[in-house]
């Protein structure tokens, strides 16, 4: 029967003064320390980035350009650049908003498809510089980048790769354009933490689509901003979902992708397995899920009463984050250059929830019961590492065979209420469980309440309310030996 390795004390953080004969004794039954690096190991595992990115979890995405104030979601690179005034520009209310809902960070499309460049460009006439907005003296990504310094946000760009408007799109001169571009972004406006592309080709002001260079926009990115994560279909930092929706459409979601034979657009894989990834996949690209809070991702007024609730925006929480993926929230502001108070209201009243649902975490600082003793002195409860509130620490189960029923048992202390569980696993590791399910005790013995199949970086799962002092989260299939990084219980 395989047990969680606690551990050691004389290794821990703290100095901790252990007798020779416990530290003898813990050498020979091969208790080891549990730290936050990796051990070698055939899985895929994330870099330092994407595990930064991981636990940014949750941010916002802000369409802005010319097609605010056109009222298209595509615009088709003629717009003159004066169409572009947002007189009451506020970027600072755009970083409160997103506070107040618990976003940590925030994405911008500082070029969309129709070629406008929301910062001065030297290498387009189509910016904020032609319009009269700030007398052509204007820059929303410097704004924007600022702001979220003030408010300690992320900040990361979106460059559309599609230019309807410069004369040089189609023709291999493009791709120089487009790192000199890229290059503006990437060195002027602090660190960012993501950079987004899309797949979208068509065609350009001279009827002809652009070959796209990638794989030199990848080298540049990297060199340019080494600890920023790549959005794609096919990563390499993330990948999308194959929907718009902003959902994992089922229980599975592996952080695993297979790109081999793959593109970016038209190329890339089915949307089913962009949606739950590949089990076996050769490379650690996870999951991001994008949706609007509106029909459309520009500002559109008669959308103004179609705003998203926050019970749906929960809901979608639930079915993004909530099966381990990261969530991208599109909130467009509107012509003034703010967020709309309909879309405000439900994102505040959304944050609200999001904070009261996790503020009591019934299982902190509680205790483990081991399935099995180490030894003789090893005792049957201990205070765990998978209880104390730290993602980076973590325990795995070492004898794990594979075959056997396995399981962690918490003790809350006293018979509690509680109707949701959200576990991580120590993806540092790589991704193991295939499997699993929630036990609570009561009159009659262990009974299951909820099973799920991959765990990966956050799982919640929501069941009907229970009262019980005791629960077991049991390990049905798994890769590997599992290793977890926090159980957290609540009642929602």
């Amino acid at each position: 029967m395989p047990y969680l390795f606690l551990r050691t004390l004389f290794l821990s953080p703290t100095i901790v003064f252990a007798p020779a004969w416990l530290i003898l004794l813990l050498i020979v039954n091969g208790v080891s320390a549990q730290t936050t690096l990796p051990d070698k190991q055939s899985l895929p595992v994330p870099t330092p980035q994407q595990l930064a990115w991981h636990d940014t979890e949750f941010y916002f995405f802000f369409h802005f350009g010319p097609n605010t104030f056109t009222n298209v979601e595509w615009g088709h690179g003629t717009e003159p650049e004066d169409i572009f005034n947002p007189t009451g520009l506020d970027c600072d209310q755009w970083c409160r908003v997103a506070k107040q809902a618990g976003a940590r960070g925030v994405v911008i499309t500082a070029k969309h498809h129709d070629g406008f460049c929301l910062w001065p460009s030297q290498y387009s006439i189509h910016t904020v510089r032609e319009s009269k907005w700030r007398e052509g003296k204007g820059d929303v990504l410097r704004e924007l980048s600022e702001a979220c310094r003030r408010h300690g946000l992320k900040f990361g760009v979106y460059l559309s790769p599609w230019d309807r408007n410069h004369p040089q799109y189609g023709t291999p001169e493009y791709n120089d354009v487009y790192v000199n571009t890229l290059t503006e972004l990437l060195t002027g406006y602090g660190e960012l933490f993501e950079i987004w592309w899309d797949g979208a080709n068509g065609e350009g002001p001279n009827g002809k689509k652009q070959v796209y260079d990638f794989h030199r926009f990848e080298q540049v990115a990297a060199r340019l901003q080494p600890n920023a994560i790549i959005f794609s279909d096919i990563g390499p930092g993330c990948r999308g979902v194959g929907n718009e929706r902003g959902l994992i459409l089922s229980e599975t979601n592996w952080c695993t992708l297979d790109t081999a034979g793959f593109q970016r657009g038209l190329g890339a894989p089915s949307n089913d397995t962009l949606n739950r990834g590949n089990e076996n996949g050769a490379h650690w690209i996870p999951a991001e899920c994008d949706v609007s809070i509106r029909p459309g991702w520009f500002y559109h007024a008669e959308e103004d009463d179609q705003v998203k609730t926050p019970e749906q925006l929960w809901n979608i929480y639930l079915h993004s984050v909530g099966r381990g993926a990261n969530l991208i929230l599109n909130v467009p502001p509107d012509r003034r250059g703010r967020i709309h108070g309909q879309d405000s209201t439900a994102l505040v009243a959304f944050g609200g929830k999001l904070q009261r649902s996790f503020s009591k975490n019934l299982a902190k600082g509680k205790k483990v019961i081991t399935p099995f003793r180490v030894c003789a002195f090893t005792p049957k409860k201990y205070r765990s590492y998978i209880l104390d509130g730290d993602r980076a620490t973590y325990e795995r189960l070492e004898s794990y065979s594979g075959k056997s029923r396995d399981f962690v048992e918490i003790d809350l202390g006293k018979k509690r209420k509680f109707n949701s569980i959200v576990l991580r696993e120590a993806i540092a590791l790589g991704q193991n469980v295939q499997a699993f399910s929630i036990e609570v005790s009561g009159k009659e013995g262990w009974h299951e309440v909820a099973r799920s199949t991959t765990m990966g970086a956050r799982k919640i799962l929501r069941f009907p309310e229970q009262k019980s002092r005791k629960i077991r989260i049991v390990i049905h299939v798994s890769k590997g030996e599992p290793a977890l990084s926090e159980v957290e219980v609540y009642k929602i």
